[in-house]
């Protein structure tokens, strides 16, 4: 099987058995299940606006400029992409692994553009370096079922 057909190929949950007695599983679910809560969240809040009341003081005017519309029709279409990368994760955490870090990757190179962010972009590093650890967990302990 390609690589890309792998990376593509859903993972089915593990048993419960395998998830009470394996930590790599236990951590394994852990992050799938906070990669899959949280983008999905951080997206509808996009348009329901209970975390924040501006999610646009954190878009940089260089990402701005090429959005369609307004930074608010912007962060619209950023909340849709962060419910569906949320979705991916739960489906192909390999792939959606790093979805989830390329776009924290993205997140982060706008805070530091905008400015006076560096404590969020550092702490969306992190939560990149866990996402990275998802694809790569998904990849080495899942790929194949075990006996």
């Amino acid at each position: 099987m390609s690589t890309v057909a792998a990376a593509l190929r859903p993972i089915p949950f593990p048993s419960f058995d395998r998830v009470r007695t394996d930590p790599a599983t236990q951590a394994f679910m852990i992050l799938r299940v906070a990669f899959t809560v949280a983008p999905i969240l951080f997206g509808l809040d996009k348009f329901a606006e209970v975390l924040t009341d501006d999610w646009t003081r954190y878009l940089a005017p260089e990402f701005n400029d090429i959005l369609p519309g307004s930074a608010q029709d912007g962060m619209y279409i950023v909340g849709v992409v962060e419910i569906i990368a949320g979705l991916v994760v739960l489906v192909t955490p390999r792939f959606g692994g790093l979805l989830v870090a390329g776009w924290l990757a993205g997140i982060i190179v706008s805070l530091l553009l905008v400015g006076g962010y560096g404590d969020i972009a550092l702490r969306d590093f992190g939560l990149l370096l866990g996402a990275v650890a998802l694809s790569r967990l998904a990849s080495a302990r899942f790929s194949e079922p075990r006996a």
